[in-house]
């Protein structure tokens, strides 16, 4: 059963914050939230199991559906994580994109 890294924090609960969406937008079950998030039903499942993280897109779309801020959402499911690490490989640029040490041009050319 793989789980993934903030299933590691101790305070991590994605259930709660199901739960209080489920009673916020007085839904009878799990199949109406995620036609409401407009989710397939398995993604919830998943979940609620700890195979799958509840990830931005869908921190957004629960945003979106309820109007509740996006710390509210985080801070429900006990997500206490106040930076996130983004990959070093993310906002290099491309090997193809650099020539022998020059400056790639950004693309701003007044005409």
């Amino acid at each position: 059963m793989a789980h993934h890294a903030l299933a590691s924090q101790e305070s991590y609960n994605p259930n709660h914050l199901l739960d209080i969406l489920l009673g916020k937008m007085q839904l009878k079950n799990d199949a109406a939230l995620s036609r409401m998030l407009e989710v397939a039903p398995p993604v919830i499942s998943k979940i609620r199991h700890h195979r799958l993280p509840v990830g931005a897109s869908l921190l957004i779309r629960m945003h979106e559906v309820t109007g509740m801020s996006i710390r509210d959402l985080r801070d429900l499911m006990g997500d206490r994580r106040t930076k996130y690490r983004l990959s070093d490989a993310q906002g290099r640029p491309k090997p193809s994109e650099e020539k022998a040490g020059e400056p790639v041009a950004s693309g701003n050319y007044a005409h």
